[in-house]
């Protein structure tokens, strides 16, 4: 059962619901930052300086965090995103090196 905030234990991260969250290219851009950063950093929403609006980027930092992809955390008036890198690497070995390696191909 998720936690309080929306957050699925690394057992209840399903294949499915993580595919669906990457298959939008923005959430995808956010996790491979995310994934290029050092382990445990934290990042406010509006610094990935997506091009949408807030109820837009409210949506697909939602979608991140009930599919276990990132940990939200309320920081003042603004939420705080780090990549649950060591819980995707249990659960899902090798897809933050495959995501990596898509964005290698687009440079």
């Amino acid at each position: 059962m998720p936690d309080e905030e929306g957050h699925p234990a690394v057992e209840e991260m399903k294949l499915g619901r993580v595919l669906s969250a990457l298959a939008d290219p923005l959430r995808r851009q956010v996790v491979r930052e995310l994934a290029a950063e050092p382990d445990g950093t934290a990042r406010k929403c509006s610094s990935f300086g997506l091009p949408v609006s807030k109820a837009t980027l409210t949506h697909h930092f939602r979608a991140l965090r009930e599919a276990g992809l990132i940990r939200q955390v309320a920081r003042g008036n603004s939420r705080m995103a780090t990549l649950r890198r060591v819980e995707l690497e249990q659960r899902f070995p090798g897809l933050l090196a495959l995501m990596t390696a898509e964005s290698e191909e687009h440079v």
